[in-house]
C-alpha cells in the first residue's frame, strides 16, 4: 500500500532528500529518466530503429524528458525533442542534462508552435509541465495537447499527464490522454481521482531512489490499497468455525418500494462470509422478503400496513437486538417522520459496531451530532449527494475534493467515512484516508451501496475492526463488480451480479 502525495508534499521530499540528506538532484532526475527510459522501452518492445517524439516543459519534468531522451538515443532510438520554452529559461539540472544532449551531438527544438513535418511517431512521451498545472492550458500548450490527443500512437506521461491538476484530478481544459504514467516515487492524488485517472491509462511508479528516512520525516496521511495490502487483512475461517462465531449481523432495511435495498444488503452479508443475518422489516412486507433471501432469518414488525417502521418498533428491535455482532442501519428505510424518530432513538441507545447507510444517514441531517454521540465503533457510507446533505456543500465541491473532505468529517464527527465515487475513499478518525483501486463504472447501478453496507457488516462480523473491515469491504466489492464486469460487461451489470460474484472474489484473493 503506497502513500499518495499531493505536489507540495512530493516538492518537500525533494528538498528533504537534497538539502538535508544532501543527496544530489541530479541523481534523482537521472534515476527518474532511467526509469522512464525503462518503461519507454517496455512500450515500444524493443527501441533500436523506432521514433520518440519528446515534448518537454522548461521545468525539471522537460529535465526528466531529457535524460530519457539520452538512454532512448543510446538504444538506437530516432528521437526528436521539441521544447516549449527558450534556451535561457531552462536551469538547474535540467539544463545540465540538455547540454548533455546537446554535447552527444543532438539537437533539440526550441519551439513556439506546434512543428511541421511530422513523421508519425512508434512513441510520444510527454515531459511538458508535470505537476506543475494551474488552471487551463492555452495557447501552444493547448494546441500540443490536442495535438498528440489526435495522433493516433502510444503516449507516454510523465509524473502526471499535463493538462491535470496533481492534487484534485480536476481538468479545466485540454488534457493529455496517456496510454502509461510513469510517475516519481509515489502516486500523486490526481492519478487516482477522477477524472484524472481516466487520463492517467496504466500506472507506473518510479523509484527514484527517494531515501526511506525522507517518507520517515514526513506525515503521509493518504494512501493508495492494492491488492496485497487486503490479502493481508482479510479475515481467515478458522477450522473450527460456526455460524455463531464468525459473524451475527443484523440489518435493518427496506419499505414499500424498496424491498430490493433489504434483500440485496441482507444476501451481501451472507455472500461476504458472516454466519448469520437476521433482517428487520416492515411486516407487509415480510412475505416478499421471506422468499427474496431463504438463508435470511427474517424479524418482521409491526407497521399497520405502511410499509415502514413506525415508532413502536423500537422496543421490539432494541431487544432483537442483544448479541448480535454488528449493524446495517439505513438501506431503503424511507423517510417518513416515524422512521426517522425510530433511527435516533437506536443511535442514541446501542452501542453495536454499526454501519450507516443511505436513509439511515438522511434521518440525520438535522442533527448530524448523532453521529459523535453514538457509543459504538460507526462506519459511514454516504454518496456525494448524501454528503453533500450532511456537511451543507455543494456535491460538486463533495466530488472535487473528496479526500479531504472525507477526512475532515471523519476526524470531526468520529466515525469512518466510507466516501462512495469514482474512486471510493474511506477516511478514519485519525485522520488517514484510503483510496481504493479497484471497482469499475459498470458499478453506478442500484443498490450496489446496498450491498457494501453489508459487506463492511459481514467483515466486522469476522474479527475486522469497523476500520480495516471497511477499508477491506470496499475493496472486494469493487474487486466482485470487476469479477463481473468480465463476465457480463459493465453496461447492464446490476447488484445482484455484484453480491453472486463475492464469494469468487474471496476464492481469487486466498488463490492468488
Amino acid at each position: 500500500m503506497n502513500p499518495v502525495v499531493t505536489a507540495s508534499e512530493m516538492a518537500a521530499m525533494d528538498r528533504c532528500a537534497m538539502h538535508e540528506l544532501q543527496m544530489p538532484g541530479l541523481l534523482l532526475m537521472e534515476n527518474a529518466g532511467r526509469g522512464i527510459f525503462n518503461v519507454a522501452a517496455e512500450m515500444l518492445n524493443s527501441p533500436s530503429g523506432k521514433i520518440v517524439h519528446i515534448y518537454c516543459g522548461p521545468g525539471n519534468n522537460g529535465g526528466d524528458g531529457y535524460v530519457a531522451a539520452r538512454h532512448l538515443l543510446n538504444n538506437g532510438a530516432i528521437v526528436r525533442t521539441m521544447i516549449l520554452s527558450t534556451a535561457v529559461k531552462i536551469k538547474g539540472d535540467a539544463r545540465v542534462n540538455l547540454d548533455i544532449l546537446q554535447q552527444m551531438g543532438h539537437q533539440p527544438e526550441f519551439i513556439s508552435m506546434i512543428p511541421s513535418s511530422l513523421d508519425k511517431p512508434d512513441l510520444i512521451v510527454d515531459a511538458l509541465l508535470g505537476t506543475g498545472v494551474k488552471g487551463p492550458l492555452h495557447g501552444t500548450y493547448a494546441a500540443i495537447v490536442n495535438m498528440i490527443n489526435k495522433t493516433n500512437c502510444p503516449v507516454l506521461a510523465i509524473d502526471i499527464p499535463t493538462g491535470v491538476n496533481a492534487d484534485t484530478g480536476q481538468i479545466d481544459g485540454p488534457a493529455i490522454r496517456a496510454t502509461v504514467t510513469a510517475t516519481m516515487a509515489l502516486p500523486k492524488r490526481g492519478l487516482l481521482l477522477s477524472p484524472g485517472r481516466e487520463h492517467t491509462g496504466r500506472l507506473e511508479i518510479i523509484d527514484i531512489g527517494m531515501p526511506r528516512e525522507v517518507l520517515r520525516r514526513q506525515e503521509l496521511r493518504v494512501h493508495h490499497v492494492d491488492k496485497n495490502y487486503i490479502q493481508n487483512i482479510l479475515p481467515r475461517r478458522s477450522p473450527d468455525a460456526h455460524k455463531n462465531k464468525v459473524g451475527m449481523i443484523h440489518v435493518i432495511a427496506g419499505s414499500k418500494g424498496f424491498t430490493g435495498a433489504a434483500a440485496l444488503a441482507s444476501r451481501a452479508v451472507l455472500r461476504a462470509g458472516a454466519g448469520l443475518c437476521y433482517l428487520t422489516i416492515p411486516e407487509s412486507l415480510h412475505a416478499i422478503l421471506a422468499a427474496l433471501n431463504a438463508e435470511v432469518i427474517t424479524r418482521p414488525v409491526q407497521d399497520a400496513g405502511n410499509g415502514f417502521l413506525v415508532s413502536d418498533n423500537y422496543e421490539c428491535i432494541k431487544r432483537d437486538l442483544e448479541n448480535k455482532t454488528a449493524l446495517v442501519l439505513g438501506p431503503g428505510i424511507g423517510l417518513a417522520a416515524e422512521t426517522r424518530e425510530v433511527v435516533h432513538q437506536l443511535l442514541a441507545a446501542i452501542a453495536l459496531p454499526l454501519v450507516l447507510d443511505a436513509d439511515g444517514l438522511n434521518a440525520c441531517v438535522d442533527d448530524v451530532d448523532l453521529l459523535r454521540r453514538y457509543n459504538g465503533d460507526l462506519v459511514i457510507t454516504p454518496h456525494p449527494g448524501e454528503m453533500a446533505r450532511l456537511t451543507g456543500l455543494s456535491t460538486s465541491e463533495i466530488v472535487t475534493n473528496r479526500i479531504d473532505i472525507a477526512r475532515q468529517f471523519a476526524e470531526t464527527w468520529r466515525c469512518s467515512v466510507v466516501l462512495k465515487g469514482g474512486p471510493t475513499v474511506t477516511a478514519s478518525p485519525d485522520g488517514h484516508v484510503y483510496v481504493n483501486s479497484s471497482g469499475n463504472a459498470g458499478m453506478a447501478t442500484a443498490g450496489a451501496g446496498d450491498v457494501l453496507s453489508g459487506t463492511i457488516a459481514a467483515f466486522i462480523g469476522q474479527g475486522l475492526s469497523s476500520e480495516k473491515a471497511a477499508i477491506a469491504a470496499v475493496f472486494i466489492h469493487g474487486y466482485a463488480g470487476d469479477l463481473a464486469a468480465a463476465r457480463y460487461g459493465q453496461m447492464g451489470m446490476v447488484a445482484g451480479d455484484i453480491v453472486e460474484m463475492m464469494p469468487h472474489a474471496l476464492k481469487k484473493m486466498e488463490a492468488d
